[in-house]
């Protein structure tokens, strides 16, 4: 099978793509790097435009036209690499805003995309119109929409999300909808929403390589070493605000049995090394499940903080820890941390069993057979 994986901002396609090739079959990705995370893709898409002198030209066309010249330059691009995304099986997509474009130059790609291939996907694994929806119509699902609607966060920060509550974005996922033959959710953060939805093909986890990500046993020999990995950008919307708060808690009542690391906006290949050492990592609050730095980690065997809700622990039948849910509360926080540091046994059993869970539930060769099975049925 011939599959091309279009956009990647997790490492979610690439780790995909070495299942599929490890079964035998031909993969390529379509994207850009995702900013500083620098992600590899076989046919990069580079944003352009987009900064010193140009962008303010940008800026300024956009302002009196509102046409983006950035999203002009994206679909150029691809019309250079129509050739080489021709003649594919399988066309999946990352979100319904897959090369960040504008939703009339994004439906251009995506038109050209369904003529020249034979069947296109749609990965549900971040925000998308029916998420936001669902987010929006139900307040208390945990998500970070409360954030905006409490006022904590303003109109544009949240832009990448408010966006697709537009009548342009609207017509755009009514496009990719009706084109497409199903979704498929990696989390139960995107499970949930599509739950009922006819085009609605089912969860499957995100797929780990495990070959390149090594268990490392927690010793516990001197200092339990905290993890703290931000991404400015999202800083308020992964809780990163309640973390820090936690920690600063933490450091002023264990200072001798505590080392906390923090690091901001790293590329990916630098990031993914920073946390060797440490025993817990921080990941985020606003998640029912794990996101893919969290399983990334769990697969070397730490105990994250991130998603772990009832609704993941039934479903994957878990009668014990494997990391440790997180909420919006410093209190929750801090009393989760300072049980762990004070029991420090309980870290290390976490961490053989986080790695268990990923070796049976994200294995990425196995999920990349659930994908196979998935789009030959469909």
């Amino acid at each position: 099978m011939k599959v091309l994986l279009v956009g990647e901002y997790s490492h979610l396609h690439n780790s995909l793509k070495d299942g599929l090739v490890a079964l035998g079959h031909e993969v390529f990705i379509i994207g850009r790097n995702d900013g500083f995370k620098n992600f590899p893709v076989d046919f990069p898409i580079l944003k352009k435009w987009d900064s010193g002198l140009l962008k303010k030209v940008k800026i300024a066309v956009y302002k009196i036209s509102r046409f983006d010249i950035s999203s002009y330059l994206t679909y150029r691009q691809f019309l250079k690499l129509k050739k080489q995304c021709s003649g594919f099986d399988v066309v999946q997509l990352i979100n319904e805003n897959s090369f960040q474009c504008q939703p009339y130059f994004e439906k251009k790609i995506i038109s050209t995309l369904l003529k020249n291939n034979k069947k296109l996907y749609l990965l549900s694994c971040g925000y998308d119109y029916l998420n936001v929806k669902h987010c929006f119509e139900n307040p208390d699902f945990k998500s970070v929409i409360p954030l905006y609607l409490n006022h904590k966060i303003d109109k544009k920060s949240f832009g990448n999300i408010l966006k697709f509550r537009q009548k342009t974005f609207y017509k755009l996922h009514q496009f990719i909808y009706n084109n497409n033959r199903g979704i498929i959710a990696t989390d139960f953060d995107y499970h949930l929403p599509l739950k009922g939805n006819e085009k609605y093909l089912g969860l499957i986890p995100n797929p780990i390589n495990i070959e390149k990500l090594p268990f490392q046993p927690l010793n516990i020999a001197d200092k339990i070493i905290l993890f703290h990995g931000i991404n400015q950008d999202n800083y308020l919307k992964k809780g990163n605000d309640y973390f820090e708060k936690a920690l600063k808690i933490i450091q002023q009542k264990y200072p001798s049995k505590v080392e906390i690391i923090t690091v901001r906006s790293v590329p990916y290949s630098e990031y993914i090394n920073l946390y060797n050492s440490c025993h817990i990592l921080l990941d985020m609050v606003y998640a029912y499940d794990q996101g893919y730095n969290a399983l990334e980690a769990m697969a070397k065997g730490k105990v994250v903080f991130t998603g772990a809700e009832t609704e993941f622990r039934e479903y994957y039948n878990l009668s014990e820890k494997v990391c440790i849910n997180a909420i919006p509360n410093v209190e929750y926080l801090v009393n989760e941390l300072s049980f762990l540091i004070e029991n420090p046994n309980e870290i290390t059993a976490i961490g053989k069993r986080a790695r268990a869970f990923i070796e049976e539930h994200h294995h990425y060769i196995k999920i990349a057979e659930k994908y196979i099975k998935k789009w030959n049925e469909n």
